[in-house]
């Protein structure tokens, strides 16, 4: 579906979407939900069928996390390594979500394992985003010590996106825990400085500092709301903008 004269302007023409992969754990406390993998899908579908090409880099936190395998004993480049592989199964579970509802999807691997994914080629990847396929971009940037974060800030700047919408379980970013602070007061724009200094945590600060020195805009959003991600890229619902000033 294009967009018609009755659709208001979308403000970006390609995105990245950074989900958490705590975000597929639906009701759960560890591993995949369905059903709200689906609905996650149907959300990037929407955002897909009027015209807007979407890259996509989901964590691994459902599944296992390397931080906390290196805390409890384990060497922490195993760990992240494990963590990274985490991220592969997810994005498959995303693939296969999105192409059950005739969407085209490639998922992109950091680590090679081309049974499965293809390995990362940049100007490849860039081609099946101009024929309007889904990216998923999985295993991290390939590296341990770098968070899902750097790498979806990473990505996003090697194939041009616009902006980064960071997909969380609240409407934006506040000065303290809006679920713990009912009086917490949600920002509607902030700086990537303000962000680092104030410490909110939106993304680690390795990923704020890229965004920031490349002027690329993100976009905190919740992930709950059934057609955020759309009303979003079109001007509309309640978000937080984090930019130079």
């Amino acid at each position: 579906m294009t967009p018609d004269a009755t659709t208001p302007p979308l403000n970006y023409k390609r995105v990245m979407l950074k989900i958490s992969g705590e975000a597929l754990m639906g009701p759960g406390q560890y591993g995949l939900h369905p059903p709200t993998v689906e609905r996650i899908a149907a959300e990037i579908k929407s955002v897909v069928d009027l015209g807007v090409e979407v890259c996509v880099v989901i964590g691994g936190g459902n599944i296992f996390r390397g931080l906390q395998g290196s805390a409890q004993g384990m060497e922490r480049t195993t760990a992240d390594y494990m963590g990274m592989l985490a991220t592969v199964m997810n994005a498959l579970a995303m693939q296969s979500a999105l192409e059950a509802m005739d969407t085209f999807t490639r998922v992109i691997s950091a680590i090679p394992m081309d049974q499965i994914c293809e390995p990362y080629i940049r100007r490849r990847a860039v081609r099946h985003l101009e024929k309007g396929r889904v990216v998923i971009f999985a295993a991290g940037t390939g590296n341990p010590y770098f968070t899902t974060d750097t790498a979806a800030t990473l990505r996003a700047t090697e194939m041009g996106c616009e902006a980064i919408f960071k997909g969380t379980s609240v409407d934006g970013i506040y000065d303290s825990d809006p679920k713990k602070n009912p009086d917490a007061k949600r920002f509607e724009r902030i700086t990537y400085d303000d962000v680092l200094q104030k410490h909110l945590k939106v993304m680690d600060a390795s990923a704020i500092a890229l965004a920031r020195d490349n002027k690329l805009p993100i976009v905190v959003f919740s992930l709950a709301d059934s057609g955020g991600f759309v009303s979003i890229l079109q001007g509309k619902g309640r978000f937080t903008v984090v930019e130079q000033k």
